[in-house]
């Protein structure tokens, strides 16, 4: 399925690649033209180095969906990483055990498994922070046709894919656990609750049961490829082609639909070149040649190319020129 059919017809859409490709750009120019074909579109940045207010020429209040005057049925939304960090008190180094306080306790079996958790690292703030706004938006209520989530760069990415069976993972054991020891980890209530009124009243039984539906639900979204994919940006450069490969088998691996490749910054076909950039252009269309039997031929995806501008891509008319080349 071609970027323009994905724009027009999938739920979500998530563009990533290696740091400095022009993710932002091409996220935020996709995100202009599905507007502009009136689906009312939401473009998440989960990047906690944020461009996406810089690209369109905004200042974007962090964690607040804010409308984009100029563009009808767009609105952006920068994670605030710092934001509500008090609900992730206490979810690092957590050891139930000596919580507890009774001599013994880790020889039992039971409690032997729950040793053996405690030692888990969960993940990051700020990934966690990022996936439970995927799935505020994905398993709740919106008025949005399109969400379009600016990933950071393919390392931090690839970790943000694997949450869905991390802590679905994570949270399964300790369900099994709670059910077991009955109230041991009620100190951890606080990170799961939306408010202090939800905290007071919920049950972190209750809680646990339902992140971990939403997090099954939203990784099923993800891997459904009539709701999700994930266009893969790239550069015409030898370092790139090799991220671009491990991306492409993480993928596969968390079974995330992707069938489009942007290479993007293309030194133009042009008579006019110096020496400098006519080397600069022959090398990349040596590498466009690999990309294109690598990732196009044996991998069937659609390589888009994106020429390199003049001009710096940011604000509308410079986004919209490079929306012309994507779909």
């Amino acid at each position: 399925m071609k970027l323009e059919q994905i724009l027009l017809n999938l739920n979500m859409v998530m563009f990533g690649g290696k740091g400095g490709v022009g993710k932002t750009s091409c996220a935020t120019s996709s995100a202009i033209w599905a507007a502009e074909h009136g689906r009312r579109t939401l473009i998440i940045s989960t990047d906690p180095a944020h461009s996406l207010g810089d690209s369109l020429g905004l200042e974007l209040p962090p964690g607040i969906p804010t409308p984009i005057e100029e563009i009808e049925n767009l609105t952006a939304l920068e994670i605030n990483p710092k934001a509500n960090m008090s609900e992730f008190e206490g979810m690092t180094n957590i050891n139930p055990i000596e919580e507890m306080g009774i001599p013994g306790m880790g020889e039992m079996e039971m409690f032997g498994e729950l040793k053996d958790l405690s030692s888990i690292n969960p993940p990051g703030i700020d990934e966690a922070l990022a996936f439970a706004k995927v799935l505020e938006f994905i398993e709740t209520d919106h008025d949005y046709d399109l969400i379009i989530f600016d990933t950071a760069p393919t390392g931090h990415t690839l970790r943000f894919l694997g949450l869905p069976e991390t802590l679905s993972g994570w949270i399964g054991k300790l369900l099994n656990l709670r059910l077991k020891i009955g109230n041991v980890f009620g100190s951890i209530k606080k990170f799961f609750s939306r408010s202090e009124e939800e905290e007071d009243e919920g049950n972190s039984l209750e809680l646990l049961e339902k992140l971990n539906d939403s997090i099954k639900n939203a990784r099923d979204d993800l891997m459904n490829p009539s709701v999700n994919s994930f266009v893969i940006v790239m550069i015409a450069e030898e370092m790139a082609i090799a991220e671009t490969g491990r991306l492409i088998n993480q993928l596969i691996k968390f079974q995330i639909p992707s069938s489009n490749i942007i290479v993007n910054q293309l030194f133009p076909d042009t008579h006019e070149l110096c020496d400098f950039c006519e080397s600069r252009r022959n090398m990349q269309q040596k590498h466009l040649k690999r990309i294109k039997e690598i990732f196009g031929n044996k991998m069937n995806k659609n390589i888009i190319e994106v020429p390199l501008f003049k001009e710096e891509i940011r604000e509308y008319r410079m986004l919209k020129k490079m929306a012309g080349f994507l779909a």
